[in-house]
């Protein structure tokens, strides 16, 4: 069993930057893939970024590339997303996600169904 909370999220204007941070409790964090997702309401949740076992590979929706940074650091137990030049779309709650599969692929890691546990959510808020 993974227990994930969620932090960091906020009201912050267009522009701006925001880091969120999950928080893994239970089995071996080092052992999983984690992932982020955000939710509006009425919409699919949807994959933003995603960083396997180690750190060394990332992978980001094209939506967010080159404005959002996902880390992790194993010893805390914890993985975050640094989000920068946020604009009003990135409005939503964020989600953090672990997965335990053996895979290393862009398009599996972007699947809701690749992850087992899920954290309650942190509400990000971009005013215009």
């Amino acid at each position: 069993q993974v227990q994930l909370v969620e932090s960091g999220g906020g009201l912050v204007q267009a522009g701006g930057s925001l880091r969120v941070s999950c928080a893994a409790s239970g089995r071996t964090f080092s052992s999983a893939a984690m992932g982020w997702f955000r939710q509006t309401p009425g919409k699919e949740r949807e994959f933003v970024a995603a960083i396997m076992r180690t750190g060394g590979t990332t992978y980001y929706a094209d939506s967010v590339k080159g404005r959002f940074t996902i880390s992790r650091d194993n010893a805390k137990n914890t993985v975050y997303l640094q989000m920068n030049s946020l604009k009003p779309e990135d409005t939503a709650v964020y989600f953090c996600a672990a997965a335990f599969g053996t895979y290393n692929s862009a398009t599996y890691y972007a699947a809701k169904n690749a992850y087992r546990y899920w954290g309650q959510g942190t509400q990000v808020t971009v005013s215009a």
